[in-house]
């Protein structure tokens, strides 16, 4: 068996690997843990976090309209351990932000790569999009780390086989890896099967012949099994969210523009390029050219489906192992070196530009910077949800109290709703409700309820289902009463999304 997969493809593999870079990869680790903590402390919940606060804290449950139930529990466990503490509520990014760094630098590692090559790697990792999206808890911000522990089983376990060894233990974990992005976004087996069908083309193509491989399949599944008995109970939802997605596509150009601004300006786009290039036609990344393939294949699969751009960000590990790695081994000249520090000082100045570490006045007065996003954007969009629910709760108690009395708050939204029902009650708000996306699904308001105060746009389902239309601040607030049947009839045509 030993001799059948040395044979299998061109002994290209180094016959070694150098040691890791302990020293190295912990600074970038530790300096990257301590911006993030920083950053996590401001400036107050991006309204994705609202939602799976209250929908981890008062709606848990195996599934949900728009993601698996991992992060929603994580958001509702900070809650009840910290409640209103950003810090402890991004803890789960900021921790799978340095693990996707360390982890980058290891791939780099197993690709040959000296503690230059591990090192620069890890960095330019740092200095990515997947980690300054960690400032928030997020499917989009955990995913990545998954996605680049996989990325790493798979590396080094081509090393290994390519050197005659066995390793299929490392696959068995990918399967387990597998199971717990199963349970952030359901996109990883789109993963796999570029994975796959790269390796069966290019090789090694002995890896879906492996009974590791698909034991860890197996738990991947059994894993996902209550989320998915979720979704046949409730119709499929998560199936509608491909509609949702589609509709928020920037285009074709936005989208590679953003996903490659998004590895980092300058020296983590230079480096994508570089190790994409190197993945695909270097004859010592030979072993790993389907993972090289399987990125670009991905990259496509995401256009055609009409994808996020943030998708890419859990790609960009190999790629930037595989520059690191090439750059290493170049004898670059004086003027080359010079101008690959300049280079790097502006890559870390852009990053820290980005990251909201400053303290809110400063943030907002930073300058708008041409291509980049910087921590203004964060000062300026977050902590936006208490004047929201100071707005509602000065409509909502205007109202006479018999009126409130029978009035459900309901909103077109479900930023509104978990704005309300985080920050309403110390307002003296009831909960809210919301036919919008998985809110639709936290139910409908108690019969007692046979008025509704509507915050948003004026909705003409709900005023179908209701006698009379009041407007109560124009464009914002809009009180609907007679109701014209039980909620249980209603509620299924006020879905929205």
């Amino acid at each position: 068996m030993a001799t059948a997969r040395v044979h299998e493809s061109p002994p290209t593999a180094p016959p070694s690997t150098p040691a890791v870079a302990r020293l190295p990869l912990a600074v970038v680790a530790a300096v990257t843990a301590a911006l993030m903590l920083v950053a996590s402390a401001n400036y107050g919940y991006f309204f994705d976090e609202a939602y799976f606060v209250v929908a981890g804290a008062d709606h848990l449950s195996w599934g949900y309209f728009d993601q698996p139930a991992l992060v929603p529990a994580l958001a509702g466990l900070a809650h009840h351990l910290a409640p209103g503490s950003l810090v402890v509520l991004r803890l789960p990014a900021t921790l799978a932000a340095v693990g996707g760094v360390v982890l980058t630098g290891l791939i780099a590692r197993e690709l040959g790569g000296g503690r230059l090559a591990q090192t620069t790697a890890a960095a330019v990792f740092a200095l990515s999009g997947s980690v300054r999206v960690a400032h928030w808890l997020a499917t989009y911000s955990i995913d990545p780390f998954f996605w680049t522990l996989i990325a790493w089983l798979l590396v080094r376990w081509t090393r290994l086989h390519q050197q005659g060894r066995a390793a299929d233990g490392l696959l068995f974990w990918a399967g387990v890896a597998t199971a717990l992005s199963l349970q952030t976004k359901f996109l990883v087996p789109a993963l796999w099967a570029a994975v796959l069908l790269g390796a069966l083309v290019f090789g090694p193509r002995a890896l879906p012949t492996r009974p590791a491989l698909w034991w860890g399949a197996l738990v991947a599944v059994a894993a996902t099994v209550p989320n998915l008995v979720w979704q046949v109970r409730h119709d499929w939802p998560y199936t509608r969210m491909s509609e949702v997605v589609a509709l928020e596509y920037p285009g074709t150009g936005s989208f590679l523009w953003q996903g490659l601004a998004g590895a980092g300006l300058l020296a983590g786009a230079l480096l994508l390029l570089v190790g994409l290039a190197r993945l695909v036609v270097a004859r010592e990344l030979a072993p790993w050219r389907y993972l090289g393939v399987a990125t670009i294949a991905l990259v496509v699969a995401f256009i055609v489906l009409q994808g996020r751009p943030y998708y890419l960000f859990s790609l960009y590990a190999v790629p930037f192992a595989a520059g690191a790695v090439a750059l290493e081994r170049v004898r670059w000249p004086a003027a080359a070196r010079w101008a690959g520090a300049a280079v790097a000082l502006v890559s870390v100045a852009v990053s820290l530009v980005s990251l909201p570490v400053y303290p809110k006045r400063v943030a907002e007065a930073l300058p708008d910077i041409p291509l980049v996003a910087t921590a203004k954007q964060y000062a300026e969009t977050e902590d936006q949800l208490k004047p929201l629910v100071q707005t509602v709760a000065s409509v909502y108690l205007a109202l006479p109290p018999e009126q409130r009395g029978h009035t459900a708050i309901m909103t077109d939204s479900y930023v509104f709703a978990s704005a309300v029902d985080l920050y309403g009650p110390a307002q003296g708000l009831p909960r809210a409700y919301s036919g919008h996306r998985g809110y639709f699904y936290f139910g409908h308001p108690p019969e007692v309820f046979d008025s509704v105060l509507f915050i948003g746009t004026p909705s003409p389902a709900v005023g179908a289902a209701f006698a009379a239309t009041t407007p109560v601040a124009e464009g914002f607030a809009t009180l609907y009463s007679g109701r014209k049947g039980p909620w249980e009839r209603l509620w299924p045509g006020l879905r929205s999304q």
